[in-house]
């Protein structure tokens, strides 16, 4: 079994990338290279052209209110700070899943100094939210359900559109955390009835790191507060931001060679189809859990779970999780996340806390081959134990 370089760290971001964001990131840089709403010139209104039609193109591909609600921002972590801390206010509750990140948990914890409180709908037996739970954790005071759409440690689905549903029947708003879900589930935003979708650039949307955001409707947009006020190239008589989408939460010179990189990345994603890009993923899941559900040191989990994600999380029963990864990156080349992953809930919604899992992710690029060999890799470590 000869070593070769496989990287299966996809849910962090994924890698490689379309060689077209590459060339689209360096193009900008090197021929292109203005601010857009910064310049009276063509290249300034060709670059600002380009930008808009990123715009359309990602509220087409979410189902957005319209393309000037699309706001962009360096990644979800800052989209999620953006609505929560913009949008709740002292007194105010809100429900989240038990399976949330930190991006969500932290700014929440915090909110909670300012008089903010929340509840966690609980997991059922598979981990995953318990639906049936989620209309009693409902107040008086309770503004909104902030879910992920796929959990980042076990790879489960959370159906978003069943929170949808709920929140039109009592009046809440919906917020979804995407970060492991678009560019590989398809997500309509009206037919789900969200209200705020937060996504990242570099994960499944296959472009580069530092580039996300967020996509609002125009009644959340009115009711929330611009975490950060500066320049935006219009309405420059004012000390006030504008009310105007999107300048209202785009303060300060954009992250635009990003934005060519990711409107490359949508090509690649139209070119391939999601559809395409799930069913190759739950090929390499399957092969991957096929060949170590059997193991009697191996705790597959969710390995039942009847739709998930391309995340496969494992806990290597009697052995150090931290030294198989270690094993499998110095003898087999294979690049896995061990631990935690951010997401201290998640685990315990599982099972696996404190000591977490390693968390196998495979991507578009991966091979049925690779997972094989990853299977066998794991299995020869596990014999050396």
């Amino acid at each position: 079994m000869d070593k070769k370089t496989l990287y299966l760290d996809n849910a962090a971001t994924t890698y490689p990338k379309p060689p077209q964001v590459a060339r689209a990131v360096a193009e900008y840089i090197a021929n292109i290279g203005v601010n857009v709403n910064r310049g009276g010139y063509a290249k300034a209104y060709d670059a600002a052209e380009s930008i808009l039609t990123l715009r359309e193109r990602l509220c087409s591909f979410f189902q957005g209110p319209d393309p000037r609600n699309v706001i962009f921002t360096a990644n979800v972590t800052s989209s999620l700070n953006f609505l929560l801390k913009g949008w709740l206010k002292p007194g105010d509750h809100i429900i989240v899943t038990s399976l949330e990140h930190n991006a969500v948990m932290r700014p929440l914890v915090q909110l909670q100094e300012q008089g903010v409180s929340f509840d966690c709908i609980p997991p059922d037996q598979n981990g995953l939210p318990d639906m049936s739970a989620v209309k009693g954790l409902i107040k008086e005071n309770t503004r909104a359900i902030a879910s992920l759409h796929a959990s980042n440690v076990s790879g489960g689905i959370v159906d978003i559109a069943a929170l949808g549903q709920i929140c039109q029947e009592n009046n809440l708003k919906l917020i979804v955390d995407s970060a492991q879900s678009a560019g590989i589930l398809p997500i309509q935003m009206k037919d789900m009835h969200i209200d705020a979708l937060a996504f990242t650039g570099h994960k499944g949307l296959m472009g580069p790191q530092g580039i996300g955001g967020f996509i609002i409707t125009d009644e959340m947009a009115a009711e929330t507060t611009p975490l950060i006020a500066g320049g935006t190239g219009s309405f420059s008589h004012l000390e006030t931001m504008p009310n105007l989408l999107p300048d209202r939460f785009e303060a300060g010179t954009m992250n635009l060679p990003g934005m060519a990189g990711l409107a490359a990345a949508m090509d690649f994603l139209e070119e391939q189809g999601i559809e395409k890009i799930h069913a190759h993923e739950q090929k390499l899941t399957r092969v991957f859990i096929d060949g170590l559900k059997d193991h009697e040191q191996i705790d597959i989990i969710g390995k039942d779970y009847p739709q998930r994600v391309a995340v496969i999380s494992l806990n290597f029963l009697g052995c150090d999780n931290a030294k198989i990864a270690w094993m499998l990156e110095n003898e087999y080349g294979i690049m896995v996340r061990c631990g935690l992953h951010c997401a201290p809930r998640a685990h315990k919604s599982v099972g696996t806390y404190p000591e977490g899992t390693v968390r196998f992710a495979p991507g578009i690029f991966t091979t049925e081959d690779d997972m094989q060999y990853a299977v066998e890799a794991i299995l020869k470590v596990l014999a050396e134990q």
